[in-house]
């Protein structure tokens, strides 16, 4: 069998990522709302950051899985956007194989850190508010610690044979991806090969991790919210879930995005590629920019360690 005119034998050793292939002068008008999207992420989360880390009133488990989250949003948004931004403004649209599966693992594993984080915050509240005087003895520093190497080896160990499946097809001639990022099934379609088995883990694995994520957040929840229609003394209701009101905010938000980008995706026959294309980006980048904002001005504890820390700089 002999291959097609257009493809060649030699192997494979970069890639290029054509944004908005049907509509490529969208990228100079959404080069500034991005920029300034990127700028608001990386700053807002460094400036919670610094805080809870100066602060020594913050210096609690709460807080600290808080700060997990904005790393994790940090090296999501430096993974993504710097490339696409570099596509934007100055047409750098070659990646090497190396970095472009690189990427694809950062990606896969990180997204499903930041749900088991959410399920651990969600695990938290329901201690603090169903058993509160049990609270100091199981909600410790070393949980946080052993419940953070968890988040990270569980991910990073499931979904690594993702890029893996992905790198070990054979690319034997097309190289450019009709899209921003190095995703997993738009690098592999360019393949010779069968990838049905790379589709099937990456589909089995990542809703498996999500879906028992989002099932222990809802049990949270529901036992959180009979503990509070419970509570018989004036306002204590309101302020027990005044304490996990920004922590849901933040799971809504994540899950509505998440739910929007895997519908378009699913209805990919009637919603044009360059489409998907943006919301995959914004997917990146709009969860990290608004999770520190949405914290900090809800968080009274919060506001007044970033007071403090403009009052020792100024």
């Amino acid at each position: 069998m002999t291959l097609p005119s257009n493809y060649s034998i030699a192997p494979v050793s970069e890639f290029l990522l054509i944004c908005f292939p049907n509509y490529q002068t969208w990228q100079h008008w959404l080069s500034l709302p991005l920029s300034l999207l990127f700028l608001l992420a990386i700053g807002a989360n460094t400036t919670l950051l610094i805080t809870i880390w100066l602060e020594t009133s913050l210096h609690e488990p709460m807080y600290y899985l808080l700060s997990l989250l904005s790393l994790l949003d940090i090296v999501l948004c430096l993974t993504v956007i710097p490339k696409v931004l570099a596509i934007f403004w100055f047409d750098f649209r070659s990646i090497s194989f190396s970095a472009c599966f690189l990427q694809m693992f950062i990606m896969n594993s990180f997204l499903p850190m930041e749900s088991c984080t959410f399920m651990v915050m969600a695990y938290d509240r329901y201690v603090a508010i169903c058993h509160p005087l049990q609270y100091p003895s199981i909600i410790t520093n070393q949980f946080v610690a052993k419940a953070s190497a968890f988040i990270v080896a569980r991910n990073a160990l499931l979904l690594s044979p993702v890029p893996i499946l992905s790198a070990q097809l054979h690319y034997c001639g097309k190289n450019v991806i009709e899209n921003c990022i190095c995703a997993n099934l738009s690098v592999s379609r360019l393949s010779c090969d069968n990838f049905s088995v790379n589709r099937i883990y990456q589909f089995v694995a990542g809703w498996t991790l999500l879906g028992s994520d989002f099932i222990l957040i809802f049990l949270s929840y529901t036992f959180i919210l009979r503990a509070v229609l419970r509570f018989k003394a004036e306002g204590a209701a309101v302020k027990a879930l005044s304490t996990c009101g920004s922590h849901f905010i933040l799971i809504v938000f994540f899950s509505t995005i998440l739910l929007v980008v895997v519908l378009t995706n699913v209805s990919r026959k009637r919603v044009p590629m360059d489409i998907l294309i943006l919301l995959n980006v914004l997917h990146h980048l709009i969860p990290p920019a608004l999770n520190p904002l949405i914290y900090g001005f809800r968080t009274k504890e919060l506001k007044q360690g970033f007071q403090k820390l403009l009052q020792r700089e100024f």
